[in-house]
């Protein structure tokens, strides 16, 4: 018990730096394979948590603009999810990539200011820009079309009590919209989650040797020459993030629902997706 709590100790932040910096050679224990593995996991956490923070913001301002009148502010934005979600995610992954190592390695001069531009071919940064876009587009969608949803007679209602405008936008359309939209977009974040493993894949490098779960995984499997164990713990660790993203969505669910009676609230229900 003691060595795996040394193996934990030594290898379960070496993904951000901290412990042991070598990997181990020989020996492998199950310990070391869930340890690292575990650590990986980091960074797919890091990747997923902000592509969809950032992604949310995002995707409500589309929804907004593809429900605009004016075309130079709708087309843009319906354009915008037309190519995101018309394209693989793997595709967009290494055309970002060839498009960010072209930018001249000294930087852009704006204004005088040298704006570095290194860092966006890191995977910390210009994989999580890809996500980040990416899952924008998917939720604009989910958003846009529980916008449409609303009912008619929730307006109606709204501006029988005199609300216009923003005041109306703020205070019926949108939490009506979220709560429309909330079981479908839990969907939409648990398939981003997973398509974070894609990272590995992506020609993305990343810091020195310290990888997502699946760098790990296949660090193992390569050195073992048995995929059934190190797989098998990444597909372990997403089943158990998959339940935490259900859990936190789902009291996020209820709360949208709290003031509705209990056979009209929208349940969360798991549809995987299998083709992004």
């Amino acid at each position: 018990m003691s060595t795996c709590w040394e193996t934990i100790g030594d290898y379960g932040l070496r993904s951000i730096g901290i412990g042991a910096n070598l990997l181990p050679k020989s020996d492998f224990t199950l310990c070391q394979q869930f340890t690292l593995i575990g650590s990986g996991l980091i960074w797919n956490v890091y990747f997923g948590a902000l592509a969809l923070a950032f992604g949310f913001f995002l995707a409500n301002a589309l929804a907004l603009a593809r429900s605009a009148r004016n075309p130079w502010v709708r087309k843009p934005a319906d354009w915008f999810v037309f190519v995101f979600r018309g394209s693989p995610l793997f595709i967009q992954f290494f055309l970002a990539y060839e498009m960010l190592v072209l930018l001249p390695r000294s930087g852009i001069n704006v204004f005088g200011f040298t704006v570095e531009t290194s860092w966006l071919t890191k995977a910390w940064a210009g994989a999580l820009i890809v996500l980040f876009l990416n899952t924008a587009a998917y939720s604009a969608e989910i958003f846009f079309g529980a916008l449409r949803s609303i009912p008619k007679g929730d307006l109606e209602a709204a501006d029988a009590y005199g609300f216009s405008g923003w005041r109306k936008f703020v205070r019926i359309e949108w939490p009506t919209m979220l709560r429309l939209a909330w079981p479908s977009y839990t969907n939409e974040a648990i398939f981003l989650f997973q398509s974070t493993t894609l990272v590995f894949f992506s020609g993305f490098p990343a810091f020195g040797q310290r990888g997502d779960a699946l760098y790990y995984a296949n660090y193992f499997a390569d050195k073992t020459f048995n995929p059934f164990i190190p797989y098998p713990i990444i597909a372990f660790y997403f089943v158990l993030l998959t339940l935490g993203l259900i859990w936190i969505f789902g009291r996020v669910n209820r709360y949208l629902n709290r003031y509705l009676p209990q056979n009209q609230k929208a349940r969360i229900r798991l549809r995987p997706q299998l083709i992004r």
